[in-house]
């Protein structure tokens, strides 16, 4: 959900501490290293919100927790890298039966593209993401065909 809820690629999600995820009772921010180790808070979305609290639950159980500083643990009790958060986002999608093609980062695209779609302005989706350039979220906001007719019935008309 880290990908698609957040926006974060597997490589920040892997990269997640316990203290990188602040909760309140309403409300949510994570705490996120991107590329060249650049930081930026991302606000919790409410469904992420509940899985995460529902893991912080769960996680104490688990092997090296009390001493493991990583959010997302492995079954040895390790971080979670970012091959094994792969491994397991594959498994989820066969277990599901999704199409092959989708992978962690097919879920940070459709977190951009709902945000674009949505009417966010490029700046704060391009902030969110972790992209210094705008020309970078460019790839998000490929047209369709609905926007093309959308655009063009926006033209005046004699009447």
């Amino acid at each position: 959900m880290l990908p698609f809820c957040a926006g974060l690629r597997i490589a920040e999600t892997a990269r997640l501490d316990l203290d990188d995820v602040r909760l309140s009772a309403r409300k949510g921010i994570l705490r996120v290293y991107g590329k060249g180790d650049k930081l930026r808070e991302v606000p919790i979305h409410p469904q992420l919100r509940t899985e995460l609290q529902l893991w912080l639950d769960e996680r104490p159980d688990w092997p090296s927790a009390a001493t493991e500083p990583a959010l997302l643990l492995n079954h040895r009790g390790a971080r979670l890298t970012t091959r094994g958060a792969s491994t397991v986002f594959h498994t989820i999608v066969d277990h599901a039966a999704l199409d092959d093609d989708i992978t962690a980062h097919t879920g940070r695209h459709t977190f951009a593209t709902t945000l674009i779609r949505g009417g966010t302005d490029l700046i704060v989706v391009a902030d969110l993401l972790g992209h210094q350039r705008l020309e970078s979220v460019r790839a998000y906001t490929q047209p369709t065909a609905a926007d093309r007719a959308k655009a063009v019935n926006l033209l005046p008309t004699d009447r």
